[in-house]
């Protein structure tokens, strides 16, 4: 072996060990909750802490699953991100669509301005849409905070279909305008198929943006509309909180999403793909 085939599997070693380095380091949270979730009442508050559970049990997953008001939150989270999964997709398909193909200077001022948008904490509307919703009617609905949530999700939506929009040539576009097709029949035949992936990619990200999200959902829900995440953060017993039982069902709130990112994983970086390569 000479010295630059040497220099090479020093440099490819390295870099494996970084990377499992960083694996190790943004996995090592989600594994402690798994190994908790499986602890008993009382390990899971020994001090020192320990990672693996002296006796392995699940019956912090039934006790997680019978309580009330479970199974509904997991059905209004379904629900809430699937409304604003859709809401977005609606509203920044034909505002990306518009930024990128006329190329005016009130569609980049308007780019830039959702940027901004995406910057302001999300305290600073969370507490004008509570009146908005009570005035309307719709308080502590999932209609409700499905829109609240879309204005964290929609201007990342509109910048990543912007993105993926710029790579389409627009002589598709031309050609199917010749075929008979308007602009709107050319952006529904041709555009969004050949964008596809990254239609799925800002999909997954509105997805998730709902999914997690914490702060609206303890703002704009009273009972009916509760989400997961609040109650996770409401397991509580007259000892304190009850670890066991919350981080059982921040497991099972965590399953679909990882199933759902590895089932789309194609579909995520070919999306990615399309956006980085214009022309």
């Amino acid at each position: 072996m000479n010295g630059l085939e040497a220099r090479r599997l020093s440099s490819r070693v390295l870099l494996w060990l970084i990377l499992i380095a960083v694996v190790v380091l943004y996995g090592f949270p989600f594994l402690y909750m798994l190994f908790t979730s499986f602890k008993t009442p009382l390990e899971t508050i020994s001090v020192p802490p320990k990672l693996l559970p002296s006796v392995w049990t699940v019956e912090n997953y039934v006790s997680a699953l019978t309580r009330d008001g479970v199974l509904a939150s997991f059905i209004n989270s379904i629900i809430t991100a699937v409304l604003s999964t859709l809401i977005s997709l609606v509203l920044a398909i034909p505002a990306a669509y518009a930024v990128t193909r006329f190329r005016t200077r009130t569609g980049r001022i308007f780019i830039v301005l959702a940027l901004v948008a995406r910057m302001v904490p999300p305290i600073v509307i969370g507490v004008p849409m509570i009146s908005i919703f009570r005035t309307l009617g719709i308080s502590d609905t999932s209609l409700a905070l499905a829109i609240a949530h879309t204005t964290i999700s929609l201007p990342l939506s509109i910048w990543l279909m912007s993105s993926f929009f710029e790579a389409v040539p627009a002589e598709l576009e031309e050609a199917a305008k010749i075929d008979g097709n308007s602009r709107l029949g050319a952006l529904w035949r041709v555009v969004i198929p050949v964008t596809a992936g990254g239609v799925a990619v800002t999909a997954i990200f509105a997805f998730l943006a709902s999914w997690n999200e914490f702060l609206f959902a303890l703002l704009l829900t009273a009972v009916r509309s509760q989400t997961t995440p609040i109650v996770i953060a409401n397991f509580q017993t007259q000892f304190g909180l009850d670890w066991g039982s919350m981080t059982a069902l921040a497991v099972l709130y965590s399953i679909p999403v990882i199933l759902l990112t590895l089932l789309l994983q194609r579909h995520i970086v070919a999306g990615l793909t399309l956006g980085a390569v214009k022309g």
